[in-house]
């Protein structure tokens, strides 16, 4: 199998049939999601709760553009798809060396522990990872067959989650024994920044041998000429206005429980362990658990349905999590949320794959 992995990830993948494609396509995807459920756990608390509790006392403005470095990557989006375009990169290359990006800027911020460079490096590093979306969106439509597309991708979703479950686990454990040997200072938390720098090299190894072809586009035109999208396809366009109000909450909601678990402000003032435990692995195991049933339902049921039920768990963790007092209530407003989280990483990750013509999939998704 390996042999025949090798054969088929040569340079630009000449001859391949969709079979073969998606065969390599799924076994790297496999392999990458290790990686990449490492560098969720980055994004989601770990670089948080490094501001808080590794720097100090750091105020308001550092919390708040580290807490939103994932995101900007996210708005970026119709920048780097109009770059990639006008380059002629294949998609897949060009996300590996956004990977290559991210790992260096976070063994730079491992060795130089200064605060602003931490937040620069914080927002590119994750942008990096995040910006990549709509290049990867566009390799899985080319890819996977339509059939069977929310399948593979909830298969590699299941490695992510649980990489990113026990990494959370095992690291949360690991600061909460060092944090008091290391008061107000990195300690432990720039060995999780190589870490993180690692996740990335291995997210670049996989990239590169993906099979995909340089996007289709207007080279040179205008970064946010994709919004005419919105404008002519009416359809698209209600999509994304209902996914901008939930998604706005939901992204938001996930940098602020750290800080509402970890800052003494709030009277919680939870340990690592309990923060990596509530914001992490509790919503993890029940993203493993559930991941290949919402990868079956969004083969199966109208896009609409399966967003509306979603957005219905997502609600239902915030009001539960965030009105609980005791661990029993936010451990149950976890899981809520990762249920939710579970079909929204196959939702968010393949939705304009039902909507956006087959050339226009990085456009759409950007």
């Amino acid at each position: 199998m390996n042999r025949q992995l090798a054969q088929f990830v040569n340079n630009a993948h000449p001859g391949m049939n969709l079979a073969e494609r998606t065969q390599v396509t799924f076994q790297l995807e496999q392999r990458r999601a290790i990686s990449n459920g490492i560098l969720e756990t980055a994004g989601t608390t770990f670089l948080v709760l490094t501001v808080v509790k590794g720097f100090g006392e750091t105020g308001p403005v550092a919390k708040a553009l580290v807490a939103t470095s994932a995101s900007v990557g996210l708005l970026l989006t119709p920048v780097i798809v109009t770059g990639v375009q006008s380059l002629r990169l294949p998609a897949a290359k060009a996300a590996a060396n956004m990977a290559l990006c991210g790992a260096a800027l976070f063994f730079m911020m491992a060795a130089l522990p200064w605060l602003p460079l931490f937040t620069l490096g914080s927002i590119i590093a994750m942008s990096c990872s995040t910006g990549s979306i709509p290049l990867l969106t566009q390799v899985f439509r080319d890819n996977y067959p339509d059939a069977k597309r929310g399948h593979y991708f909830a298969r590699s979703v299941s490695f992510r989650v649980l990489a990113a479950g026990l990494f959370s686990f095992l690291a949360g454990w690991i600061l909460t024994q060092t944090s008091a040997a290391a008061q107000n200072s990195l300690g432990s938390y720039r060995g999780l920044l190589v870490i993180f720098g690692l996740a990335f090299l291995g997210s670049w190894h996989c990239l590169r041998r993906l099979p995909s072809s340089p996007l289709e586009g207007d080279a040179g035109g205008h970064p946010f000429r994709a919004l005419r999208y919105a404008r002519s396809d009416r359809l698209f366009r209600h999509v994304l206005i209902c996914w901008m109000m939930m998604g706005f909450g939901n992204l938001m909601m996930i940098p602020i429980r750290v800080d509402y678990l970890a800052n003494p402000v709030y009277g919680l003032e939870k340990s690592e362990f309990v923060i990596a435990l509530l914001t992490l692995v509790i919503p993890n195991v029940f993203r493993l658990l559930l991941n290949p049933f919402w990868g079956w339902m969004f083969d199966r049921i109208n896009i609409f349905l399966l967003r509306a039920v979603l957005n219905l768990f997502f609600a239902a963790g915030i009001l539960v999590f965030f009105n609980s007092n005791t661990m029993t209530g936010m451990v149950i407003g976890q899981i809520f949320f990762g249920i939710a989280h579970a079909g929204g990483d196959i939702a968010w990750g393949l939705w304009v794959t039902k909507l956006a013509p087959s050339n226009r999939v990085a456009d759409y998704m950007s």
